[in-house]
């Protein structure tokens, strides 16, 4: 089968269909372009979402990130990042073997259908130029015969008639013989025309046109058989990289394979452990006899005698309620009022409001009243500690000691501490040592440098040295304290954390002294009563520059309250004031007129509107 024979006369239909073919070749180059594009585009959006999801350095994220669930998921997003490198190595494949390999091919095969049917239409010109010349000749035989006739005839006429005269026969025979000459040599150029029209016409459709229509169908076969290859690479391409891809996959199912639930139970333990024991029994308070309450070693009671005031934590669980109260809820049992808020008026008016809250029942006084007693009365001065304390951490300072963790967390951050401490001493003596052996070297060979220059280094980096001992060891008493190989902190170490100074006083109860303080602040003295003093200077010097506490919001009054008790504030109906403090769920939120004026109201007297911090608006009607 050969176009040169079976297509001899298609010579349109060929030209029509290698354009095609060669269409066919470039619109596979844009989808196998387009494909890498894809790719490209697929690898930057899964090294983009591995880069979104990957743990921010330095960040609470990063501690997150040592549970072995945790750990999967990061290897997730790590061989997500070798599955994208993958993509674009597909993407790079395609575009270096395929991509740059046909457009290259198909310029060269446009330059060959160009020359191939250059050629054609150059032979088609050349038939038809012998074609012409053939019409011309034949066309003048045909005339030169004809005129030959006529001439002949004329003769024969002007030769029958005998009017005419002898000579214009002999013209009209030299005339008719001059035709006749004429037609036997255009008889001759035509025939000779004709056998050479007929040679060419023979190589034409024999020769020239086969050979030019087989270069095009090899031309095209080749085309159709690179379009082939192409595909199979494009499938190759692809089939390379399965096994990195598997490989990453293999990673995935392995890091998830890794995951222990027993350990990151165990890691959250260690986490969040604090080290204390829970709360012992609450024992029964004897409430009939109002005289002589019986003191619970768990509760919180005021037990007065003989001029003294003692609050009585008892036994090995004293103090373990602690840990369920919250800070901020504490600290408004130490100043808000004594008892629970009067309920709304029945109507608006404000005739029908009452005077002020009633005082409760002597035999159902609150915990928080008798607490409140107890630290509104004189001996209130040793709790002092405690209340700075709480105060420095609502402001954001973290102690040196870290004295707000719990004892589990605590020993953890200050071992941690010691372990820095310890490595930057490790650097300080290696940097001492080099300097050390750079002096001698020095002083061994003058020439290369002056050994005196080194002393001021060297005096330097003792100093460091010193230092970071001095505070390694203060570091390592907190945690042999928390440890338990200290019975107490000793009054060099309470001096260093500038909270108190313990010194020979009459006996008074500490309240802050116990594992927890009631700012939530853990401190691991022991619980033995000990003597405190606290100066007057300093609790004036920690409590003169306290700043107000901030607004949080605004309220409404909705009826008139008249505070006549301890801490709480008067209000009028219509009435609007700041809030500084919300109501922690005894009924009462804290408010303020101006920065001399603030006090507690029952909160459902109040419609409260909280600023934009606070997640809208609440009104408690």
């Amino acid at each position: 089968m050969s176009w040169g024979t079976e297509l001899w006369d298609q010579f349109d239909n060929l030209e029509k269909h290698t354009q095609w073919g060669i269409d066919i070749l470039e619109k596979y180059i844009k989808f196998v372009k387009e494909r890498t594009e894809i790719e490209l585009s697929y690898a930057k959006q899964l090294r983009n979402l591995s880069k979104k999801y990957q743990p921010k350095k330095n960040s609470k994220e990063e501690e997150e990130y040592r549970y072995t669930a945790c750990k999967a998921f990061l290897a997730t997003l790590n061989e997500m990042n070798d599955y994208a490198g993958q993509h674009e190595v597909i993407a790079e494949n395609m575009t270096s073997q395929i991509i740059a390999e046909l457009v290259r091919y198909v310029q060269e095969l446009k330059q060959e259908r160009k020359s191939h049917f250059h050629d054609g239409r150059k032979a088609q010109q050349h038939i038809e130029t012998c074609w012409k010349q053939l019409e011309s000749s034949k066309r003048r035989f045909e005339r030169d015969c004809k005129e030959a006739d006529r001439a002949q005839q004329y003769f024969e006429k002007m030769d029958a008639d005998i009017n005419v005269t002898k000579a214009d026969v002999e013209k009209a025979r030299q005339q008719a013989q001059a035709r006749h000459q004429m037609a036997e040599e255009s008889k001759t150029d035509y025939s000779s025309i004709l056998q050479k029209f007929n040679h060419e016409q023979h190589e034409y459709y024999h020769t020239h046109i086969p050979n030019i229509f087989q270069k095009i169908q090899e031309m095209e076969e080749r085309r159709i058989v690179r379009m082939g290859e192409s595909v199979k690479t494009y499938a190759e391409l692809d089939r390379q990289v399965i096994p990195i891809i598997g490989k990453c996959l293999d990673g995935i199912v392995k890091a998830a394979e890794s995951i222990d639930p027993k350990n990151d139970s165990q890691l959250v333990v260690e986490a969040y452990k604090s080290g204390f024991e829970p709360p012992g029994d609450i024992e029964f308070e004897d409430y009939t006899q109002p005289m002589k309450r019986t003191v619970s070693d768990n509760s919180l009671s005021n037990s007065r005698g003989e001029g003294k005031s003692e609050l009585k934590f008892g036994g090995k669980s004293k103090g373990k309620l602690w840990p369920f109260i919250k800070k901020n809820k504490l600290m408004s049992l130490l100043t808000s009022p004594h008892q629970p808020p009067p309920p709304p008026p029945a109507s608006a008016s404000p005739s029908a409001v009452p005077n002020g809250p009633q005082s409760p029942k002597q035999q159902k006084e609150p915990l928080s009243h008798r607490f409140n007693e107890f630290m509104t009365s004189k001996p209130k001065i040793h709790c002092f500690r405690s209340l700075k304390r709480g105060l420095s951490l609502k402001l954001g300072a973290t102690p040196e000691d870290f004295s707000n963790l719990p004892p589990e967390q605590r020993r953890k951050k200050l071992q941690q501490k010691v372990d820095e401490l310890n490595k930057e001493i490790q650097k300080e003596m290696d940097q001492r040592d080099a300097i050390t052996k750079m002096k001698d070297v020095y002083l061994k060979n003058p020439q290369m440098g002056d050994s005196a220059s080194l002393g001021h280094k060297l005096g330097e980096v003792s100093q460091n040295i010193e230092k970071l001992r001095l505070e390694t060891q203060k570091f390592e008493a907190w945690l042999a304290e928390v440890e338990g190989r200290l019975p107490a902190r000793s009054d060099q170490a309470r001096r260093q954390s500038g909270m108190y100074e313990a010194q020979n006083a009459p006996s008074v109860n500490n309240c802050a002294q116990d594992r927890e303080s009631p700012d939530g602040s853990y401190t691991e003295e022991q619980s033995q009563e000990s003597e405190v003093k606290v100066l007057a200077t300093d609790f004036d010097d920690e409590f003169d520059d306290e700043e107000p506490l901030p607004a949080i919001g605004t309220c409404k009054a909705l009826y008139t309250f008249e505070g006549q008790n301890e801490g709480t504030i008067s209000v009028v109906e219509g009435e609007t004031l700041f809030v500084i403090e919300e109501d922690k769920g005894d009924g009462w939120t804290r408010i303020r007129r101006n920065e001399d004026e603030e006090g507690y109201v029952p909160t459902s007297y109040v419609e409260v509107y909280l600023d934009k911090n606070a997640k809208g608006a609440k009104t408690y009607i």
